[in-house]
């Protein structure tokens, strides 16, 4: 009888421990339960992909303004990209806007301090935003060194108690732009690892692409409305927009995505694309779990006979969950005809998809579900049959740099291999 009372509680012993159980159910539920069931994608408009019919089509249904005329050009591996930056940094009149999830203060990151202090102290408008989560490396000197020199910088969601809620919502927006005339965007952020041209398995294989012209507004649209959350500035005007007419060149439109449950345009955009492929549809991402909007897309192209396939990362990798969780999903697209080939050398980062040799994604979003629902992304969609070809090249020289993944040998890995995926993909909320 003791030992019975001792377990009784008082009233409000049993109210905490209902709501703590309420809490500890909804915090389990938000974390690992699906969203509300989204109905299969099951309408949409065909139109040949690339054409000025689709882009006219999707820049609609998206309410993104179609951006036409200027330049674009694709910049393979650090060797390719980091000099391009630097140069259009180093040459900047007017402003230097620059945001990226990761910076490090290595060789690499030093070289943009310097580029940043150099033009700042010009009396060059320098603004320069990184996540609080992926700049953990940049430390207080580092900014304060900065500041001293005239650079405005900011932390998307430092860390903090009032950020707590939100911290696991990140900008993983690559968006540079100088002198509202010349934009960088791709899978590329600032760090060592991003350097040389994969020469060894450290140098990370990845890609940026160059724009000028119209094109250029979109990328700018994706820093100004971040820098706006973190600052209450509003960068508006000739000066960072400068006006320019449409005319020949490529033609394309920039996804600016801050994503909500109801809207999340980047996975409407990649429907579009992949649904109108009639011949090719080529993927290349980084971190690859497909939803099954995405998978269903690509499944009934590969059955109508498209030639689809997936480049991603294989033994080097950042992410091995990520990578396993990926992998969950290989014998269904493997099932349908879609060929998979893991890259070798090194870390594969890139994040380009390639349709039809005529149109073209490129920006910051993996293929997974935090890009689609949860981190500040931005992409352009650009139709040009050059910058296609550029990206058709490198896919296929990394194509020989592969292992291509089978169906006979996938189904004949090891049962530990099948749980760790299965337990990975319980997680993939969390990625």
């Amino acid at each position: 009888m003791n030992e019975l009372t001792g377990l009784v509680l008082p009233v409000w012993g049993w109210m905490l421990l209902i709501i703590g159980g309420f809490a500890l159910m909804g915090v389990v539920g938000a974390l690992f339960l699906p969203d509300w069931p989204t109905p299969p994608y099951t309408m949409g408009f065909k139109a040949q992909v690339g054409s000025d019919e689709f882009v006219e089509m999707a820049a609609g249904y998206l309410n993104v303004p179609i951006l036409r005329g200027g330049s674009v050009e694709l910049l393979q591996n650090g060797d390719g990209f980091y000099p391009r930056m630097l140069e259009a940094i180093q040459g900047a009149r007017e402003s230097v806007h620059f945001e990226v999830y990761i910076f490090e203060p290595d060789e690499i990151g030093r070289q943009f301090l310097e580029a940043f202090k150099e033009r700042a102290q010009a009396g060059i408008e320098v603004r320069v935003l990184v996540d609080g989560f992926g700049s953990l490396k940049l430390k207080h000197r580092d900014r304060e060194n900065l500041r001293a020199a005239g650079v405005r910088i900011q932390r998307f969601r430092p860390i903090g108690l009032r950020n707590l809620v939100r911290f696991y919502r990140r900008t993983h927006r690559r968006a540079i732009v100088i002198d509202g005339r010349v934009g960088f965007v791709g899978g590329a952020a600032v760090s060592k690892k991003w350097a040389g041209n994969v020469r060894n398995a450290h140098e990370w294989r990845d890609s940026m692409t160059r724009v000028t012209g119209p094109l250029v507004t979109g990328i700018q649209s994706a820093f100004a409305s971040n820098w706006l959350y973190c600052t209450g500035e509003i960068i508006a005007g000739e000066k960072y927009y400068p006006s320019m007419r449409p005319a020949e060149g490529p033609c394309g439109l920039a996804v600016v995505s801050s994503p909500s449950d109801a809207l999340q345009p980047i996975r409407l955009l990649l429907w579009l694309s992949f649904v109108n492929a009639r011949e090719r549809l080529w993927i290349c991402s980084s971190y690859f779990i497909p939803d099954a909007q995405l998978r269903s897309a690509a499944v009934a192209r590969a059955r109508a006979g498209v030639d689809v396939r997936v480049l991603v990362p294989g033994n080097h990798t950042d992410a091995v969950p990520v990578q396993l969780a990926g992998r969950s999903y290989y014998e269904e697209l493997l099932s349908a005809g879609i060929r998979i080939f893991e890259y070798l050398p090194a870390m594969m980062h890139a994040k380009t998809i390639v349709v039809d040799g005529r149109w073209s994604v490129v920006g910051s979003a993996n293929m997974d579900e935090r890009s689609m629902e949860l981190n500040e992304e931005n992409i352009l969609g650009i139709a040009d049959p050059h910058f296609a070809a550029a990206i058709e090249a490198g896919i296929t020289h990394d194509l020989g740099q592969c292992r291509e993944v089978s169906l006979e040998q996938w189904r004949r890995r090891p049962v530990w291999q099948r749980g760790l995926e299965r337990l990975a993909k319980v997680l993939i909320e969390q990625y």
